[in-house]
């Protein structure tokens, strides 16, 4: 009976360890991890649409975000478009850490309101 007590708790504590490690890799993935961007779909998340905005935001000095998007231009990973207080609209690349790639001045779209 002392030896199956010993047994179990010795199944017991090599499961809590288990779980314990599985907790632990389930929160920090993705920490510096840049293959899970999105949803699979195409689609950026929430968290990295609002880290490139930052980003863009933080390079140009300020002004209005616009579209965020995946790049591949340039080498770029994303792409934020950023309206400047002069009215001006500017598409910030990015790499997949969030650091300048190219600044490239961007034209309205044809049935677009243009600026003032």
């Amino acid at each position: 009976m002392q030896k199956l007590r010993k047994i179990v708790a010795a199944v017991a504590a090599l499961a809590a360890l288990a779980l314990g490690g599985a907790a632990i890799a389930g929160a920090t993935s993705g920490a510096g991890d840049t293959s899970d961007r999105g949803d699979g779909d195409g689609e950026l998340s929430a968290a990295v649409e609002k880290q490139a905005g930052q980003a863009a935001l933080g390079i140009t000095g300020g002004g209005t975000l616009g579209q965020i998007e995946r790049d591949g231009e340039k080498g770029a990973t994303y792409e934020v478009e950023v309206r400047r207080a002069d009215g001006s609209q500017v598409d910030v690349r990015l790499d997949d850490r969030f650091n300048e790639v190219a600044i490239d001045a961007d034209q309205p779209e044809s049935g677009e309101a243009g600026g003032d």
